[in-house]
């Protein structure tokens, strides 16, 4: 087995529009950042709002800058680091402000993303009125400093993260040996971690990143946060809802994160949206005449199970450089395809690759997902990010009775990927930082409505999560239902969504309650 799918570690995040071709999409390079303008001593969080930065055009009406905060929020006046902040200016003569976006993760670059997918980022409407704020939350990608533990700088391979991602332990899973060298490979990470980040990897957590999105409100000019927040993107703005209640202005939560469900639920939840969008998936191939399965539903389910099964004792051939499909690779580049409607058709060829003896497009759908590139390089230090951001925020119990009893929950969710996210514990159990301490409440009383929205076929924040934040967490939330597949739903070519979101923030219109789309 591929000792990295014990991790079950699945990101939040807003993964591409749409997948060009299946093979991993590279992202351009950045150049030379600006400098850090310090025109002040920073003693005080409130020194923070008040920086000047020094914004260099990067683009087509695209501003760079960097934004000072401090590493330890309890300690405002010791070490400082810094975000990369990237804005596309607005057209309107008249803008309205800005909206700050995040695309999830944790560990996506929002900095990134504006600078090379802005056509795909809003609707054009929402563009037009505001400037279009993105950023690299702390330890992310252009921040400095950033985290790295295998991938020491961008564009660089790294060996160690592909074995650590899709490599195999020689051992049946599950077994004693096959467990003793996944904890091998799990503290290494976790000491390799700390080694080459340094005191940045004990304050990546979240609540930190939502009182840095208050200091790039404030450099922005806003009196009030707009904010549009993707998947992990979500659980920032409720963290910054519960953290200033009465500075939100106009929030959108897309893709909702629940913040008040325990991480172990939380694994399981995301497992059975997976499943969910993978049964979906197949009830949908079977109607086709290229799909590579037949029968029922819970036949094709079966022939998957199988395909996994062998490929834990005997990796498929691909085409990449004498690299094979290990069952960490395959499940990885599955789950990738299960994020949209849209990459169906990537699933289908890879799956009737492989069935032939082929696994390289599930192979190129997993690197397309953890951020590689087809020379053994490393676009971004994403999943690094992540990690760190995660064993910060939550952690499941790493003793033996609790993972056991977590792993027949898993189990009994899905047949087919379940055996794949067992052992979810071991994940964090070697990070050397406490986990931070969670709000008591995200209520965020006091504040103005906040727009939340959930897909029904969402596997990746499963859609009960978003009812539940608007209607039971948050104190004044609407809730925004898409009828439909795919991981987030604004931007999307949705025209109810994007109509009733852009009309929230242009017009202070709210959506219909209940409203739903399809």
């Amino acid at each position: 087995m591929g000792f990295a799918s014990n991790r079950n570690w699945m990101k939040f995040g807003l993964i591409g529009a749409a997948i060009v071709t299946a093979v991993a999409i590279g992202v351009a390079g950045l150049g030379a950042l600006p400098s850090i303008a310090r025109t002040a001593d920073f003693k005080t969080a409130a020194d923070y709002s008040n920086q000047t930065v020094a914004w260099n055009s990067c683009g087509t009406d695209l501003y760079c800058g960097q934004v000072v905060v401090p590493m330890d929020w309890a300690k405002p006046a010791g070490t400082t680091i810094s975000l990369a902040v990237i804005y596309h200016r607005a057209s309107a003569a008249k803008p309205l402000g800005s909206v700050i976006f995040n695309p999830g993760g944790p560990g996506a670059s929002g900095y990134d993303f504006v600078k090379d997918s802005l056509s795909s980022l809003a609707t054009a409407k929402l563009k037009a009125n505001y400037n279009f704020v993105g950023f690299d939350p702390r330890g992310v990608q252009n921040s400095i400093p950033a985290v790295h533990c295998y991938v020491t700088s961008k564009n660089a391979a790294s060996p160690k993260m592909d074995q650590f991602l899709y490599g195999d332990s020689g051992y049946p899973l599950g077994s004693t040996k096959d467990l003793a060298v996944t904890r091998l490979a799990l503290k290494d990470f976790a000491e390799s971690c700390a080694a080459n980040t340094g005191p940045l990897l004990g304050h990546l957590d979240t609540i930190s990143t939502a009182k840095d999105l208050d200091v790039i409100r404030a450099v922005m000019g806003d009196a009030k946060l707009n904010y549009l927040g993707y998947s992990y993107g979500t659980f920032i703005g409720a963290n910054y809802a519960a953290l200033f209640p009465t500075k939100v202005g106009k929030m959108v939560l897309d893709g909702a994160v629940d913040p008040t469900v325990a991480d172990a639920d939380q694994s399981l939840n995301q497992l059975k949206g997976f499943n969910l969008a993978l049964n979906d998936y197949l009830d949908d191939c079977l109607t086709k005449t290229n799909c590579p399965f037949s029968g029922s539903v819970d036949a094709a389910s079966a022939k998957i199970k199988t395909f996994l099964l062998g490929l834990e004792t005997t990796p498929l051939f691909t085409q990449d450089h004498g690299r094979k499909l290990t069952v960490a690779m395959a499940t990885a580049g599955i789950d990738m395809a299960l994020y949209s409607k849209n990459y169906w058709t990537y699933l289908t060829a890879g799956f009737t690759a492989a069935f032939k003896g082929d696994g390289t497009t599930l192979q190129r759908l997993a690197d397309y997902y953890n951020d590689r590139n087809s020379d053994g390089t490393y676009n971004s230090n994403e999943m690094e990010a992540f990690i760190s951001t995660k064993c910060l925020d939550s952690r499941e119990p790493s003793d033996t009775a609790s993972m056991k009893k977590q792993n027949k929950r898993i189990l009994a969710a899905s047949s087919v990927m379940g055996r794949y996210w067992q052992y979810g514990g071991l994940s964090c159990a070697y990070w050397k930082y406490p986990v931070a301490k969670p709000l008591k409440s995200y209520a965020a009383k006091g504040s103005p409505t906040i727009v939340v929205i959930g897909t029904t076929g969402d596997p990746a924040t499963p859609y009960q999560q978003a009812v539940n934040l608007a209607n039971k967490v948050l104190s004044n939330a609407t809730l925004i239902t898409y009828k439909g597949e795919g991981h987030t739903a604004y931007g999307q070519g949705h025209a109810c969504v994007d109509n009733a979101v852009d009309d929230f923030f242009v017009s202070g219109t709210l959506p219909a309650p209940n409203l739903t789309c399809q």
